[in-house]
């Protein structure tokens, strides 16, 4: 029992070391988060109003001044008036207007700032006076002799807490009267001077506000003598020790608990998870489920210890005055953004309505061209001039200008569509897309020119920069071809565009493809005998066609021979090589059988006279004539 009470000592003292760790990163992260905000709204408050406040105290400055030079003409007019014998009835009514005049001057002045008051507090928003209790007890908004109102209430911040500590008795504060207002007096200090233009910010009279001033500073320091009392602190280090033991003792068990779910999920594993596979495909394995479900269980397990220590420091700092207002920044830190981004959300609403509406339309739009178009590929669907190979490029072209068109309509629903950093990042990707893409547009273009051109379709044998072979695939920017080997090459659209095409398949369908030979003879042998070998042999060629029937052509008379050319229709244009080695056989064996030597383009060799080049036997195995 003792070895496992020291376990569980140490454990706590683990986990109170992480917990005051965590609590000191939170409180600095609080502190900087609250000086920065706090330095932010001064700098704003202070760079919109600079102007407005230097006006109106340099107005308020003439003001007191003549109030000043008013006030001591008054006293003097009052002295000489008392002092007139009662039969200078003359010169007393003159001093009576003058003090009616200096009292009807005094009544404007007053109104005067009144309405220069009233105009700034829009503007400024004074200097919070922080009472005892961290509380705003109120505001500061003019100056007084040589303090400003930052300075006044940062000074009467001070005093306040100075009575504090050398006022023991706070059960009553004195007003004292003076020329234009009252001090707030607590023994031999002066808390603060309310004056008259004090007065007027607040609508009332200097009385008025001076009593709620001390009534405000008293209430402040009597709650602080009894929150500060040692009883209190005693009772709130006690409330601070149970919940950091609480707080602990959760932790732990949110620990234990994901051990006891992992242990229980490790020895289940095998009758919980198995393979998931769709047609033969193995998408998650069992390990991948296992690894899977250990990280759910530790993303959960730290977001509850983070729930727990984010509830917990907000209860822990509340207990304490000094610190409650850190427990109300700290959940601020939190709900604000979620608050904002909520409301956010909320706005945006009718933005997604409209964007869903904008891709409803559009997305219908599109399946009806593409249904159009799709009738016109079947052929059930005619224009003149138009051809159904050509339906399927030109809905791909229309697509591309419907969602262009689509992007267009949506792009100012987007959020953040007007931040100068959007439009910096379109027009990047734009000058991207620009300058890395310029081979891919001109195949692309070239495609689509091809496309309209027709010079082959798949299936067709053709020849293309010098390559031959039957076309496989047509695409936006390449054209496949298959080689009479087998091999697959890849031609870029735009060289395509920019070299001869040889078709052989388009004419070889109705009126058939010439394939033509040439072999050259002696002048020992009649030309019509050999006109008439070269057409047999044409005519034994199996996809030779028949009709219109071959025909001979001597292109050439050369010194040793004649060039004959024969030249044969056929529709097997895909099949060009096998016709041509199955006409050349035929060639041969034919002469052969009509004792034709083919001699080209020399034959070079030591003869006796009556040897010949004819082989003994032709293809069939007779004997050569």
């Amino acid at each position: 029992m003792q070895i496992l009470a020291i376990f569980m000592a140490m454990k706590l003292l683990q986990n109170l070391r992480r917990i005051v760790i965590i609590s000191s990163c939170l409180l600095l992260c609080l502190c900087d988060t609250a000086y920065g905000q706090q330095d932010t709204v001064k700098q704003n408050t202070d760079s919109s109003s600079a102007s407005a406040i230097e006006i109106y105290e340099y107005r308020m400055r003439q003001i007191e001044a003549q109030r000043v030079a008013d006030s001591i003409r008054r006293a003097d007019l009052e002295e000489r008036l008392q002092a007139l014998r009662t039969s200078d009835k003359a010169e007393r009514k003159k001093l009576e207007e003058e003090l009616n005049t200096l009292k009807n001057k005094e009544t404007e002045r007053l109104l005067l700032k009144k309405a220069k008051i009233d105009s700034l507090r829009q503007v400024l928003k004074g200097y919070p006076v922080i009472g005892m209790m961290r509380d705003t007890l109120f505001f500061v908004h003019n100056r007084s002799g040589s303090l400003s109102a930052a300075e006044r209430a940062a000074h009467i911040g001070d005093m306040i807490r100075m009575t504090y500590k050398v006022e023991r008795d706070h059960d009553s504060l004195a007003l004292a009267e003076f020329e234009n207002g009252f001090d707030v007096v607590a023994g031999d200090l002066v808390l603060l001077t309310v004056t008259e233009t004090d007065a007027l910010w607040y609508d009332t009279t200097a009385r008025g506000l001076a009593s709620k001033t001390a009534s405000l500073i008293l209430n402040d320091l009597q709650t602080a003598r009894k929150e500060y009392s040692f009883t209190r602190q005693l009772t709130r280090s006690g409330l601070v020790a149970l919940a950091i033991v609480c707080t602990i003792t959760l932790i732990w068990f949110i620990g234990r608990i994901y051990r006891w779910l992992k242990q229980r999920m490790h020895s289940r594993e095998n009758k919980w998870l198995s393979d998931k596979k769709y047609k033969g495909y193995t998408y998650l394995t069992h390990q991948q489920q296992v690894n899977m479900v250990d990280s759910i269980l530790r993303v959960a397990r730290i977001l509850l210890i983070i729930l727990t220590l984010y509830i917990s420091l907000p209860i822990i700092f509340s207990i304490f005055p000094f610190t409650r207002g850190w427990a109300d920044k700290l959940f601020d830190l939190i709900w604000s953004p979620v608050r904002s981004i909520a409301l956010k959300i909320w706005n945006y609403l009718p933005n997604v309505f409209t964007i869903a509406v904008i891709l409803f339309v559009m997305y219908h739009a599109n399946k009806g061209i593409k249904y159009f178009f799709k009738e016109i590929e079947y052929g059930k669907l005619h224009f003149p001039g138009f051809f159904p190979d050509w339906a399927m490029p030109t809905y791909g072209i229309i697509r591309m200008l419907l969602i262009a068109f689509t992007i267009v309509l949506v792009f100012p629903y987007l959020p953040g569509s007007d931040s100068d950093i959007f439009k910096g990042v379109s027009v990047f990707v734009g000058i991207l897309f620009s300058l890395g893409s310029s081979s891919a547009i001109a195949n692309m273009v070239a495609g689509l020119v091809i496309t309209y051109m027709r010079p082959f379709k798949p299936g067709d044998r053709v020849q293309i920069a010098g390559i031959t072979g039957d076309v496989l695939e047509r695409t936006l920017l390449v054209t496949r071809l298959k080689t009479t080997k087998n091999e697959e090459i890849t031609i870029p659209n735009a060289s395509v565009l920019t070299n001869n095409t040889i078709n052989y398949s388009t004419l070889a369908e109705k009126e058939g493809l010439i394939l033509h030979t040439a072999v050259t003879i002696g002048y020992d042998v009649s030309w019509r005998k050999m006109h008439e070998a070269l057409i047999e042999a044409a005519l034994r060629t199996e996809r030779v066609d028949k009709e219109p029937s071959p025909f001979v052509l001597q292109t050439s008379l050369d010194d040793f021979y004649v060039s004959y050319q024969l030249n044969a229709y056929t529709k097997a244009a895909n099949s060009q090589a096998s016709v041509y080695s199955e006409l050349h056989q035929h060639i041969q064996d034919v002469c052969a059988e009509m004792g034709i030597e083919i001699m080209s383009p020399h034959y070079r060799a030591e003869r006796d006279g009556s040897a010949t080049t004819i082989p003994p036997t032709n293809a069939s195995g007779s004997k050569a004539s």
